[in-house]
């Protein structure tokens, strides 16, 4: 599947940019493992989140806080998210299964997930590449 757009490929360094700045404000005494991520909505707005561990329920990743946060405010076409992640410096980090399977809620099997992981390094993959036998209930 195609992962180049026009929209995605004009709001990248905006997207690295604020996926990196909102890691910094992750909460992860746990795991000391931090992620960010910036969702691209088909109008070129974008969402940001990241992680929140807790101790005695379960946590909650970056992907899903910029959904939730980006729904919460009336959003429900996107078109691209960019995560980021890691203890000190960035490594390779793709959504967890249950954010893929949360994302197919809202998003087509073409939504762009790009994984930047520090000096340009950048992997782009479809949501169907990352989860290609997702469950959806009304399919």
């Amino acid at each position: 599947m195609n992962t180049e757009n026009e929209l995605l490929n004009k709001n990248l360094d905006k997207l690295i940019e604020t996926a990196k700045t909102v890691r910094k404000n992750a909460y992860t005494p746990y795991s000391n493992f931090k992620v960010g991520a910036a969702l691209l909505t088909k109008s070129g707005k974008i969402y940001s989140g990241c992680n929140i561990e807790n101790g005695g329920i379960m946590s909650i990743c970056a992907e899903r806080v910029a959904f939730t946060k980006a729904v919460s405010e009336g959003e429900k076409e996107f078109e691209a998210i960019l995560v980021v992640g890691g203890k000190d410096e960035l490594i390779y980090t793709t959504p967890c299964g249950y954010c893929r399977q949360f994302m197919t809620e809202f998003c087509k099997k073409d939504f762009i997930v790009c994984m930047y992981y520090g000096d340009g390094k950048i992997v782009k993959k479809t949501l169907e590449e990352l989860l290609p036998d997702s469950f959806i209930l009304n399919e």
